[in-house]
């Protein structure tokens, strides 16, 4: 039977209950000012605290519902860590006059007052240059698209102030690890323990890297003695993972894997999944929900090779807040995909019912 925490007022009643009981001569109940009154409402106070404490100990025993600080020492005992959070990094060209020089370390300044730092010395060459640049904050924060304009901190000679982000963006920024995900490789860890390379193994591998979100393993990838393992990154722009993500994640799976395994990591290949929606009320609040409900479910149905069911689908957007009824038309039966394929959210087109 569970144990239900007494209130502060149902402790302070037990408390004047069990004071009358146990004085000698004492007539009537005890008062609210008297001695007695005090000492047992003072009494119950402390009593609500030392409550309040082992509740709060009760709740960090386990990782599921212990407090983050509590959560990182469940993590240690059990060889997790959190995944800390990684540095944006990319190229920026410069234009100027040719032989001027941006030092290394050199501070540029995105419009929000993000703040980079070129990684090595580069010269103006027929014009131009590109250096490579780093985010001084580890994070989300210092992913910054293609064709943005960062500022030189201070001027340098023959160097024009501004220079634009290169093809491919400043990208790989990672946050720290929530506590939610966390919390799920814990439980991973203590459900599935590690077993010298089985297919939950490499999944826990792939996931251990930073900004890794979900993973799949497929034994025998290439034949006999052989592993394929795909990812996708949910938290970035583009959940499917680019070429450097990719080796990012062969390399550390490279560094644990069993000698014998010959392991291949791979993107998926992302599919667009379009639907087309007649709902009531068509308005913009309930576009944005089924919109949300959907991701939410390709998030946890969606993988490589799969199938996503069209009654999951209508469950989703019969789930929307806001949603009275609808008619789907596209898609009209389960969306299957071939090996590698990972079904993304693509074009929804909304109408009135």
């Amino acid at each position: 039977m569970a144990f239900s925490r007494p209130t502060l007022t149902e402790l302070i009643s037990r408390t004047v209950a069990d004071m009358s009981s146990r004085v000698v001569n004492s007539v009537g109940s005890v008062l609210r000012r008297s001695l007695l009154g005090v000492i047992a409402r003072v009494i119950a106070g402390a009593s609500h605290q030392l409550h309040g404490h082992m509740d709060w100990i009760s709740r960090q025993i386990l990782p599921d519902t212990a407090d983050d600080d509590q959560l990182d020492r469940h993590g240690n005992l059990w060889g997790v860590e959190r995944k800390a959070a990684d540095y944006a990094a990319g190229d920026v060209d410069f234009t100027g006059t040719n032989g001027s020089v941006i030092p290394a370390l050199t501070v540029l300044v995105r419009s929000d007052g993000v703040e980079f730092t070129t990684d090595a010395e580069v010269a103006i060459s027929a014009g131009v240059a590109t250096a490579a640049a780093t985010c001084s904050t580890a994070g989300t924060t210092g992913n910054t698209d293609a064709a943005a304009t960062l500022s030189l901190q201070s001027p340098i000679s023959g160097v024009n102030s501004t220079g634009t982000v290169a093809t491919g963006g400043i990208i790989g920024g990672d946050d720290i690890e929530t506590d939610d995900d966390y919390r799920a490789r814990i439980s991973d860890r203590i459900q599935q323990p590690p077993n010298g390379g089985s297919e939950d193994d490499y999944v826990t591998w792939a996931k251990e890297v930073a900004g890794v979100t979900r993973a799949w393993c497929y034994p025998s990838y290439l034949g006999a003695g052989t592993v394929g393992v795909t990812f996708t990154r949910d938290d970035d722009v583009s959940i499917i993972p680019d070429s450097g993500e990719v080796a990012e994640v062969q390399d550390y799976i490279d560094a644990v894997r069993p000698v014998t395994a010959d392991v291949t990591v791979f993107a998926p290949t992302p599919v667009d999944l379009d639907m087309t929606i007649a709902i009531s009320p068509n308005t913009a609040s309930v576009q944005a929900a089924i919109t949300a409900e959907v991701e939410d479910l390709l998030l946890r149905e969606a993988e490589p090779g799969g199938t996503i069911l069209l009654s999951h689908l209508r469950e989703a957007v019969s789930i929307a807040a806001g949603e009275a009824d609808h008619d789907m038309t596209v898609p009209s039966a389960d969306v299957t995909h071939t090996a590698g394929q990972l079904a993304v959210l693509g074009t929804i087109t909304f109408s009135s019912l």
